[in-house]
Order: structure tokens, then C-alpha cells, then sequence
């Protein structure tokens, strides 16, 4: 990508008078948003739309029949109008939120929920133009500056008199060009490396299957497991119900449940789907020693409700930071016999083959579905001896993190990415660098 710094300027700059602005080219003149803005109201009385809009990560998109569930209104009469070019904004609560995207430029007719604001761009004024400026503000925070209430809110008040630029549409429209050009192009260098992430992680996942069902050594005799689904295994290999390698639900010693002794806590959030545990949270005995799930250091937890389980939420407690704690009651939780490594025991319950086959015997109504103790206890498990298990866990490992050192780096690239996108964007927008016709065509 071509260095912001390389691209041209204008020939002299002037103070635009506004902090967040600072210099802007000599001949761009600031106006009130007034000049620029009025406020869409149209209802939609009488159902004159049924195409349901949403505000998502700045983009305003179509939303799909089936997601019109859950927090819906009984009629979308209530909704407003939306037209192509109207920009969109989410106004409420932007002190306890800056890290949602709030403003997106319409590109559909339809309709969408009268929470938001709805700005009409007066003649004069290039939508697109707008909306990159609007989007700049949100990405750089101006926008916070902004609100009042106890939540700071914005209001169409805010936007009518918000500083902006009075410029010849045509100077716009190729602005507006030239961002869709190379934004276009930053996009689709981010959806490729997201890509090779994705495939990365589809690396690990075979990795994890070879790895208990196969062991490390490509030439070991085989013989068929009597698993469908499981296939050939080691000839030393067993194949045993769960049950008989690790205990479900184990009790944990708790000597004094009304003590105030800090304990660690696990949310569902807290972990995550490559297995690593957030320990921020540390709560007295007493409080939760009731009505959560408890479990030891070196215990394995895996998620049983929906969509956790799919995602691969588990973990091996071998840093749990006290000798015990509690979490979520959404965790079923493993405590290895002498036959299976916490280790390994991990890699069986993140294994593809434990994900697939306990979707598969789910139970319960549609976004409540749990992984019940039966599957768990039953599922068939293919195991070596622990020395067996030693090395094909400190294998696993060492492959992970070359995987993850390049996932890591090709995350900083992503970020990269996206800072040198934001500022390009307000670069361009306010002035900062000089768009020219070449740079629209080439």
C-alpha cells in the first residue's frame, strides 16, 4: 500500500478553526451541518416497506428473514423509511459503547427501526463524500465529543452543527472515488489474510484429529476401531467409553462454603475456543458457592449449551490461579484417572470429532440446546499409554505455536491494515492529502 505521507498536498493549508480538524487546504471552506443535513422522517404507515435494514459493523444491509426474531417489534409500521443515499446513525449510549461503528450510507430501499437517525443529504452535497467524513469522525472518536444525557446521546441537534466542508461537488465525487477504489482494495487484501487465518485454523483442527485417533507415527500397524466414525486406530491403541478415562461432575472439597477466601470465577466468556482462560474475576467463596459449577486446578471444562459447545469452547485448568473456583453452570467438567493427561484429554474434547458427534445428540428447544452427561460419559475414546499421550501432546504443541506465531502475525498485518484504511479515509476527507485525477483512474 502506498505511504499516506508519499501522496500529495495541497498547495498551502490554513487553521480551520476547529481542534479535531486543525489545518485544512486554504481554499475548503466549513459550514454548519445545517447547509448539508435535514432530518428523514417518513413512517411506514401502512406497511409501504417490508424490507427490514440493519445497522451492522457500518455497513447498512438487508437483514434476512430468519434473523427477524427475538427483539422485534409486532408491527413494522413503526419503522421509517429508507431511501438509497440516506446515512444512517446510531445515536444512543456512546458512553458505555465506542467500539461499535455508528453511521452507514444506505444503499437499499427499505426500512429500519426509528431508534436511529435518519440524515438526508441536501443538493450540493455528494452522500458518499459525507458518509466517508461521517465515518471518519466515528472511527477517530470525534463523534464522542458530541451528546448529552446520562448516556450522551446524540441528536439531528448535534449534526446541524457539526463543522463541515463546503466543497465543489465534483472535488467530492472524486474523493468519494478514490476511497471506494482503495478501500475496495484494503478490504480485499484483509478477506484474504482473514482467509489464510481460517484455513490456519482448519490446519489445527486435522492436526488435533490425526493427533488422538492416529498418534505421530505414520507407519505404526493399524486396526479398526469399531467406531464408524473414529476409523482405524494404533493396533496398541484401546477404545473405552469416556467414563472410564475421566470422571463427569467430580466433587471438589470446598472446607468452609461460607468462608470470604477469593476464588477464581469463569463466565462463559472468559474462555475461550483455543483454549485459554480469562482470569480476571475472583469472587469470595460465599457468594458463589451456591447455584455454580465448581472444579480443581487441572480439571478440563467443556461448554454444554448452544453455540459454545460448536465454537470449541473447553480448556485445561492447569493455570487456574487458586486451587479451585466456580463458573458458569453452562460447563460440564472432566477430572482425569490415571490413564489420560489433562493435556490430552483437552485435545480429545476440542477434536472435531467430539464437536461434531455432541451436536449431533443435543437436546432441548432451539437456542437452549446442551450436550447432555450421557453423550459425554459414552463417547467413545481412543487412547494410548500415557507416555504415548506425553509425546503426542508436547508434538501437538510445537506445531501450534509456529501455527499461531504466523496466525499472530498475520493479525498485525490485518490491523494494519485497518489503521492505515481509518487513516486514509479521514486523510482524504479533511483535506490532509490532495486526491487527484490520476490517483481516481490509475
Amino acid at each position: 500500500m502506498e505511504s499516506i505521507i508519499a501522496m500529495p498536498e495541497y498547495e498551502s493549508y490554513k487553521d480551520s478553526g476547529v481542534d479535531w480538524l486543525g489545518n485544512i487546504p486554504t481554499d475548503w471552506n466549513i459550514k454548519p451541518g445545517l447547509v448539508a443535513f435535514s432530518e428523514n422522517k417518513r413512517n411506514n404507515k401502512g406497511m409501504k416497506e417490508s424490507t427490514v435494514l440493519s445497522l451492522s459493523y457500518g455497513n447498512i444491509v438487508i437483514k434476512p428473514e430468519e434473523k427477524l426474531v427475538g427483539l422485534v417489534p409486532e408491527s413494522f409500521e413503526t419503522y421509517q423509511l429508507v431511501e438509497p443515499g440516506d446515512i444512517i446513525i446510531r445515536c444512543t449510549d456512546l458512553q458505555n459503547d465506542q467500539v461499535s461503528l455508528r453511521t452507514g450510507l444506505a444503499k437499499n430501499k427499505g426500512i429500519i427501526t426509528s431508534a436511529y437517525l435518519n440524515l438526508n443529504i441536501k443538493p450540493g452535497f455528494n452522500a458518499k463524500f459525507i458518509h466517508y467524513y461521517l465515518h471518519a469522525l466515528d472511527t477517530t472518536k470525534v463523534l464522542y465529543k458530541f451528546g448529552s444525557g446520562l448516556r450522551q446521546n446524540l441528536s439531528f441537534l448535534d449534526f446541524k452543527r457539526l463543522p463541515v466542508f463546503d466543497l465543489p461537488e465534483d472535488i467530492q465525487v472524486a474523493i468519494a472515488n478514490f476511497l471506494d477504489k482503495k478501500t475496495a482494495q484494503i478490504d480485499e487484501a484483509i478477506a484474504i489474510k482473514e482467509q489464510q487465518i481460517s484455513l490456519l485454523k482448519e490446519r489445527k483442527q486435522i492436526i488435533i484429529q490425526q493427533a488422538v485417533t492416529q498418534g505421530l507415527d505414520p507407519n505404526v500397524p493399524m486396526k479398526d476401531s469399531g467406531v464408524d466414525w473414529i476409523g482405524q486406530i494404533p493396533e496398541h491403541w484401546d477404545v473405552v467409553p469416556l467414563k472410564r478415562l475421566a470422571i463427569l461432575s467430580p466433587s471438589v472439597q470446598v472446607q468452609n462454603k461460607k468462608s470470604k477466601e477469593l476464588v477464581t470465577f469463569l463466565a462463559m466468556e472468559k474462555v475461550s475456543v483455543d483454549g485459554q482462560i480469562v482470569q480476571d474475576t475472583f469472587l469470595p467463596v460465599c457468594d458463589v458457592s451456591q447455584g455454580f459449577t465448581v472444579f480443581n486446578q487441572d480439571d478440563v471444562i467443556v461448554a454444554k449449551i448452544t453455540p459454545c459447545f460448536e465454537n470449541g469452547k473447553s480448556a485445561w485448568l492447569n493455570q487456574l490461579d487458586t486451587t479451585f473456583g466456580y463458573g458458569s453452570t453452562e460447563f460440564h467438567v472432566l477430572r482425569c484417572t490415571q490413564r489420560i493427561l489433562g493435556s490430552f484429554l483437552y485435545l480429545i474434547v476440542s477434536s472435531p470429532l467430539f464437536l461434531v458427534a455432541g451436536e449431533a445428540m443435543m437436546t432441548g428447544s432451539a437456542g437452549q440446546k446442551r450436550v447432555p452427561s450421557s453423550f459425554v460419559q459414552n463417547f467413545p475414546t481412543a487412547i494410548p499409554d500415557i507416555t504415548e499421550q506425553t509425546r503426542i501432546v508436547a508434538s501437538v504443541n510445537e506445531t501450534f505455536e509456529q501455527i499461531d506465531s504466523v496466525i499472530q502475525s498475520t493479525n498485525n498485518q490485518i490491523e494494519k491494515l485497518k489503521e492505515y484504511k481509518t487513516s486514509l479515509i479521514n486523510s482524504a476527507v479533511t483535506g490532509k492529502i490532495k486526491i487527484t485525477p490520476e490517483m481516481v483512474e490509475g
